[in-house]
């Protein structure tokens, strides 16, 4: 059996996210069929993370075991032909049998994307999201590096998490701003349930002026109450995964 290493970009607008659901389209199952469909094997295929309803990917990473002899560097365009157009497969290569893409990931970036006009933008509806208040997008740049460094997020984590250890590694986070586009990407060793939404709303409620206590006390606060909302999901993307 080899193992193949995917990387997957999509746009999440149309699915239930990436996890296999039974009554609903999901990235995962989508895949899996278009892998049956080239090679007649029923596969399970292993993503490094479960992105939710509306989340998009530059840079998902999966992997799964197969027998087939379809040569990896062939194996993109076989699984394109067979999969809709807003997925699509950029990379495949064989890795080591015990290469999980999940549990072998060392870091993660996520990019979201927020339009800050008074008016929406039709090509930015799915894929970002808009806020027509003015934000102090300085205020938002300084408080926003208090996040770098290893803290306790369980403020920046939404209810229903069955996860025990909330601390948690930020080792860079960027805004930039253009024509109205505000660009955020945030890297860690990982994430916690919406925590990257979470981040993005506080943001934006701390550039409204809603949030007046300094990013680092709220941190200290470990009280969801504390931060922001949790942004949509739709401006959310999954940039990179570091092996």
């Amino acid at each position: 059996m080899r193992n193949l290493k995917l990387t997957i970009q999509y746009n999440g607008q149309n699915y239930c996210g990436w996890q296999k659901q039974p009554d609903s389209l999901g990235i995962q199952g989508t895949i899996e069929k278009a892998i049956y469909d080239i090679t007649r094997e029923e596969v399970k295929i292993t993503g490094s993370g479960r992105t939710d309803a509306g989340v998009h990917a530059l840079g998902q990473v999966a992997n799964f075991k197969t027998s087939s002899n379809i040569p990896a560097s062939k194996m993109p365009n076989a699984l394109n032909a067979k999969l809709p157009k807003d997925i699509s497969i950029i990379d495949c290569i064989e890795v080591d049998e015990d290469f999980h893409s999940r549990y072998s990931s060392k870091k993660k970036r996520y990019r979201y994307l927020i339009h800050n006009s008074p008016y929406r933008n039709p090509i930015y509806k799915d894929i970002s999201y808009h806020v027509k208040y003015d934000l102090d997008f300085e205020k938002m740049c300084k408080e926003a590096k208090s996040l770098i460094g290893e803290y306790d997020f369980k403020g920046f984590m939404s209810s229903g998490s069955s996860v025990k250890d909330t601390i948690r590694t930020i080792y860079d986070i960027t805004l930039t701003k253009e024509d109205g586009l505000i660009v955020m990407e945030v890297e860690g060793n990982g994430f916690l349930y919406n925590m990257v939404r979470i981040i993005a709303g506080t943001l934006v409620d701390i550039g409204r002026g809603r949030i007046t206590k300094n990013l680092e006390e709220v941190i200290k606060s470990k009280n969801r109450g504390e931060c922001g909302h949790t942004a949509p999901a739709h401006g959310l993307f999954l940039k990179k995964v570091d092996y």
